[in-house]
């Protein structure tokens, strides 16, 4: 009996032994390993912009992975002797009223599609999300043509305009998904007590849809803020450029590199998208799984 429970002991410990070594190999080292690529750029900008410039390039003397003697000069030069306040307040606005049309336009669109149920409504909404798949680097040529035409070049109201071209599609196609999982029922009982179609729209599906509708705009803020093809064509002057231009054209001169300052520049550009991210990523994670249950 003795020599039965030991042996039954030592499985279970085996098992137990391999259950967690089995653990750490499928889940926690992949895991370090995502987390060590997602994060060491952040930590490169965050020592390379506090980095004095004798060890920026000194790696005999000194370490790439480590700074010594810390200083803000390279954050102080960016922000009171370039126009890096100016090309951070055109960015927030030009992401800011971008992303609110985009969602204003996604709304009606993918409510449209999911909700009304009339002929060719996939179809359309398919489309929809095959306009997404086209580049940005094809659609700004014919683009730059009308922003020329009508007067908007080197203007914020051109980026404005032209950022819902691709934000459109993609929100269209999550808040179709989003509104799928919103009971019809709800609609119906609605319609019956003689609700009409805005009032339902307003009163009933974006209450419930509000995950959906944050998650979209976390999408469209953060494809606006990071968008460089479209600022670059269309933004010519230095005041009204944004981030992702600004810092590239205006401090790399010829084949001199301000790495102190680019990486600061960087570093603080990217501060508002995880800022954003902390504040709404509960509602992000739910309206990936489909928070709404019939």
């Amino acid at each position: 009996m003795t020599d039965q429970t030991t042996i039954t002991d030592d499985h279970e410990g085996l098992e137990q032994f391999e259950s967690r070594t089995r653990r750490i190999m499928l889940v926690w080292l992949p895991l370090a390993c995502f987390v060590f690529v997602l994060l060491f750029p952040f930590y490169w900008m965050a020592i390379t912009a506090v980095k004095p410039n004798a060890q920026l390039t000194d790696y005999q003397n000194h370490s790439p992975f480590w700074v010594v003697g810390p200083t803000l000069e390279h954050i102080k030069y960016l922000l009171f002797e370039t126009s890096y306040p100016g090309w951070l307040w055109n960015t927030l606005v030009v992401a800011v009223c971008s992303t609110f049309l985009s969602l204003l336009a996604s709304v009606f669109a993918a409510y449209a599609i999911e909700r009304l149920r009339f002929r060719g409504a996939r179809v359309t909404g398919l489309l929809i999300f095959l306009a997404y798949l086209v580049p940005p680097s094809i659609l700004f040529i014919p683009l730059s043509v009308i922003v020329f035409q009508i007067g908007i070049f080197d203007s914020k109201l051109a980026l404005i305009l032209t950022y819902p071209t691709f934000l459109i599609p993609f929100c269209t196609w999550l808040l179709m998904g989003y509104f799928r999982s919103i009971p019809y029922e709800l609609e119906e009982s609605a319609l019956v007590d003689g609700a009409t179609r805005w009032q339902i729209l307003t009163k009933v599906v974006l209450p419930l849809a509000v995950p959906g509708l944050i998650s979209a705009g976390i999408f469209a803020f953060t494809l606006s803020w990071n968008e460089f093809i479209y600022a670059l064509t269309f933004i010519s002057s230095s005041e009204n450029k944004t981030i992702p231009v600004g810092v590239l054209t205006e401090l790399v001169r010829g084949d001199i590199y301000e790495w102190g300052a680019l990486m600061s520049g960087a570093l603080l550009g990217s501060l508002p998208v995880v800022i954003l991210y902390s504040f709404f990523v509960d509602y992000y994670v739910s309206s990936m799984t489909g928070a709404v249950k019939e």
